[in-house]
């Protein structure tokens, strides 16, 4: 494989592994900041021992995962100076600034209020403790954004110009109000939430089923978790629908990819399965529903869908010759996993939900429904996979352009990189990410099995 293919699987592992600590940290900071809050504003002193005790507890687990977090999000700056510095270059001027506003405000606030509070409990008064938990949940999701501002621009460039070869900033505002912005944050934030939510979910559980000492307390925990989850499922469905009907206008050919829809059509269908060839530029053979994809689009039964060949033609004339259609396969059948998990974990989060509210105490007794609770732990992956396949939708779809219309790919390799340079960072990488993965899950289930939430006093 050549340097391009090997820099785009370098950076592509290493984004993927990055992102399967970002929206846990988006999601459990405001979590372990409303359970703190919920302590701050409890009655008894027995109770507010439980609820000390179970905010450090998630607290801890967050403190791991924001560790793995901050090591794995370091790699991605130096990818861009090493692999992709015609990127780099042309992109500089714009890409800096978010960037930046990142790591002044939103890594700040974290880094600095995420160490006031492991260190001020007994240094603070209560609520000042809890209002540096909310600061760090509060950056963590600005970090996030800035992040997205960036992303948002490779997607649909706003707020530029192009002098002597290289694309220059002539309004931060539009660059931060880019509508692409919204789609992208919204379907985060939440997806951020559901990944935190059903974390808990798993962990309260396994609790439930074998730790008697902590069980009460867990009961109540997943109950507000069960909300907590449903407000995030419910939010990345309606942002990610938002989002789509979006891209009608602001990127029809990602749109048409992830449905495979090579003609264009009106009323156009939504293909369940497909057998999709892309060299012929078509489906050979493809179940669909008539109808439902324009009324996805457009909320009616009648509306103009662009499909992807008419979307190449018009591309071509733009751009001049190329090829400018993703991975079709890919995007089409990681948008059925998507969705697909998605429902599964809506599913999910309503059995908890009916169990937790309506079944409270059968639960904590000794039977087969809570002995059920320990194998939970098992569709813990769910929420990661679809985000990680989220996110490849995202990225994927923009293809062959590293900067829509401004940039392909090709153009932004570095290039005096060689192929051998790659395979030893990419190696190097993955070993070394593999180990922290191993240290870190065991550290987290490690903690999670012998930490009791009792009434007596650390």
């Amino acid at each position: 494989m050549d340097a391009l293919i090997l820099s785009r699987l370098q950076f592509a592992i290493t984004t993927v592994y990055h992102f399967l600590f970002v929206p846990v940290t988006l999601g459990l900071s405001i979590f372990v900041a409303l359970l703190e809050t919920w302590y701050v504003n409890s009655g008894s002193y027995e109770e507010r021992i439980k609820l000390k005790k179970l905010v450090k507890f998630f607290g801890t687990i967050f403190l791991i995962n924001f560790a793995m977090g901050v090591v794995t999000g370091i790699v991605q700056e130096f990818h861009f100076g090493m692999n992709w510095s015609e990127y780099a270059r042309f992109m500089g001027d714009i890409f800096g600034a978010p960037l930046a506003l990142e790591a002044l405000t939103a890594f700040f606030i974290e880094s600095t209020f995420i160490g006031v509070w492991i260190f001020g409990w007994d240094k603070l008064s209560e609520k000042c403790h809890c209002l540096c938990i909310w600061l760090v949940a509060f950056g963590s999701n600005l970090s996030a954004f800035w992040i997205l501002v960036a992303n948002s621009f490779m997607q649909h460039p706003v707020g530029y110009e192009i002098q002597d070869g290289r694309a220059v900033m002539t309004s931060l505002f539009d660059l931060i109000t880019n509508r692409y912005v919204l789609g992208e944050y919204s379907h985060a934030f939440f997806a951020g939430m559901t990944t935190a939510g059903i974390l808990v979910i798993v962990t309260c559980a396994w609790k439930i089923s074998t730790d008697e000492v902590s069980r009460e307390m867990f009961v109540r925990t997943l109950r507000r978790a069960v909300l907590y989850s449903f407000v995030g499922v419910m939010g990345v469905m309606g942002s990610g629908h938002m989002h789509a009907q979006y891209l009608a206008t602001g990127n029809p050919m990602k749109l048409a990819s992830f449905e495979a829809l090579w003609e264009t059509e009106d009323p156009a269908p939504f293909a369940v399965v497909a057998d999709i060839n892309q060299a012929a530029g078509r489906n050979d053979s493809e179940i669909t529903i008539p109808y439902l994809f324009t009324f996805m689009v457009h909320n009616s039964f009648s509306g103009e869908v662009k499909g992807i060949n008419d979307l190449q033609r018009e591309a071509v004339e733009m751009y001049g010759p190329g090829n400018y259609i993703p991975d079709v396969r890919g995007m089409f059948w990681s948008f059925r996993i998507m969705v697909g998990t998605g429902m599964l974990l809506l599913g999910i989060v309503l059995i908890m939900g009916l169990l937790s509210f309506f079944f409270s105490e059968t639960i904590q007794k000794p039977n087969c429904l809570r002995c059920g609770l320990k194998f939970l732990p098992i569709i813990l992956p769910l929420p990661f996979i679809a985000n990680s396949v989220g996110w490849y939708i995202m990225e994927a779809g923009r293809q062959p352009w590293i900067v829509v219309g401004l940039q392909k790919t090709a153009q932004a390799v570095s290039p005096n990189l060689s192929s051998g340079e790659v395979w030893l960072t990419l190696i190097g990488f993955t070993g070394i990410y593999l180990l922290l993965a191993v240290v870190a899950v065991f550290t987290a289930v490690s903690f999670i099995k012998r930490t009791k939430i009792t009434e007596e006093l650390e």
